[in-house]
C-alpha cells in the first residue's frame, strides 16, 4: 500500500484538480468550490452566522468570475444555512438540493426543514433543481456522481468522482465517525442505513475523502473501521446515541453563542422540541428533572473539554 500524503501535498492535488477546500469549524459545515472548464460550483454553504465569511471565502477563490451552481449533500442547517446570502450575491446561481425536501423548501416549511424543532437557525432559500442519485453531472474540471447515502439523513446525498477517486462524503465519513443518525432518533430504524452507505464508499474506494466536518483524509481503512466501532456501539446501546446526540446539539449552540448563561441555556433546553423527543420526556417530566439532566450533560461535556463552567456561565471550549 502507497504511503500517506501529507496533508500539504493532497490540498494541492485537490487544488490542481480545481477543487478548493475551505475546511470550517464545526458550526459550519466544510464547503468545497469545484472550478474548471465545466459549470463551477459550491459544495454545502455553512451555517447561516457564517454567510458573510463564506461569500468572502467564495469571491476570493473565484477571481471575479460568478458562481454557476449550489449543491446542497443534505438540508441540515450547518450545511446550507448561507444559500440565502448566496443566492443574494449571485442572481444568476442555480441550486441543486436532494429530492426529498424539495416540496418542504419549495413551500418553506421550517418545522418539516428541523429548523423549528432543533432550535437552529436556516434563512428561507429557493431552490432550482434536484440533485438525483444514479446520475452524474459535470462539475469543475471532471463528471461527478451522484449517490443516495441514507443514514445520518434520510435524504442526504455524497458526490464522488471516479477520475481522481475523490469523495465528498458529507456526514456520510467523517475521518472518525459520522452525523448523528437522526432517523433514529425519531423512532425510525436507521442503523442499518448508516451501515449500507459505509459499504457502498467502501466499493466506491475512494483514495482522498473531504467530509463535511474536519480534515480531508486520505486513510478510507481506519475512518471506515473506527465508524463501523461507533455504529456498533449505538446499534447495541440506543440510549448511548441519543445521550450523544443530546450532547452534540448542546455543543452546536454553544457554538453559535460561544457563551450563556445557565439559566438561559436551561430555557433553550427546556423549551426546544427535539430535545425533548431526544429525551422522550412525557408532560409529568419535571422541572428539577430536567435542571438535573441538564447538569449532567453539561458536567460530561466539561470533563471533555468540549466546554467550560464559570461563575453560572457556560463557554465554548
Amino acid at each position: 500500500m502507497p504511503s500517506p500524503h501529507d496533508k500539504r501535498t493532497v490540498i494541492s492535488n485537490l487544488v490542481e484538480s480545481g477543487i478548493t477546500v475551505f475546511e470550517r469549524g464545526w458550526l459550519s459545515s466544510n464547503n468545497v468550490l469545484l472550478q474548471g472548464d465545466g459549470s463551477s460550483a459550491l459544495v454545502d454553504s455553512g451555517y447561516c452566522t457564517h454567510a458573510q465569511q463564506t461569500l468572502a471565502l467564495l469571491r476570493d477563490n473565484l477571481h471575479g468570475h460568478s458562481l454557476d451552481l449550489l449543491l446542497n449533500t443534505h438540508l441540515h442547517s450547518d450545511h446550507c444555512g448561507g444559500n440565502a446570502q448566496l443566492q443574494s450575491a449571485f442572481p444568476r446561481l442555480q441550486t441543486l438540493i436532494p429530492p426529498g425536501q424539495a416540496a418542504a423548501v419549495a413551500q418553506w416549511d421550517p418545522v418539516a426543514l428541523t429548523y423549528v424543532p432543533t432550535g437552529q437557525s436556516c434563512p428561507a432559500f429557493t431552490h432550482q433543481g434536484v440533485l438525483i442519485p444514479g446520475t452524474s453531472m459535470r462539475l469543475g474540471l471532471d463528471t461527478w456522481e451522484i449517490h443516495a447515502a441514507k443514514g445520518h439523513d434520510p435524504h442526504s446525498v455524497i458526490l464522488f468522482q471516479p477520475a481522481g477517486r475523490i469523495l465528498i462524503s458529507a456526514d456520510a465519513l467523517w475521518e472518525n465517525g459520522f452525523g448523528i443518525v437522526f432517523p433514529e432518533l425519531e423512532g425510525v430504524d436507521a442503523f442499518d442505513e448508516v451501515a449500507d452507505t459505509l459499504d457502498l464508499i467502501e466499493r466506491l474506494a475512494p483514495s482522498i475523502i473531504i467530509p463535511g466536518h474536519g480534515s480531508v483524509f486520505e486513510d478510507l481503512v481506519g475512518a471506515l473501521q473506527r465508524a463501523r466501532s461507533r455504529l456498533d456501539q449505538f446499534t447495541k446501546n440506543p440510549v448511548k446515541h441519543r445521550r450523544h446526540a443530546l450532547k452534540v446539539l448542546i455543543k452546536f449552540k454553544l457554538l453559535e453563542w460561544q457563551a450563556v448563561s445557565i439559566d438561559d441555556l436551561f430555557d433553550w433546553y427546556r423549551n426546544t422540541p427535539y430535545l425533548a423527543s431526544i429525551e422522550q420526556r412525557s408532560n409529568l417530566t419535571t422541572e428539577h428533572f430536567l435542571r438535573e439532566s441538564l447538569e449532567a450533560l453539561l458536567s460530561e461535556l466539561s470533563a471533555s473539554h468540549a466546554l467550560r463552567i464559570d461563575s453560572g456561565y457556560i463557554y465554548n471550549a
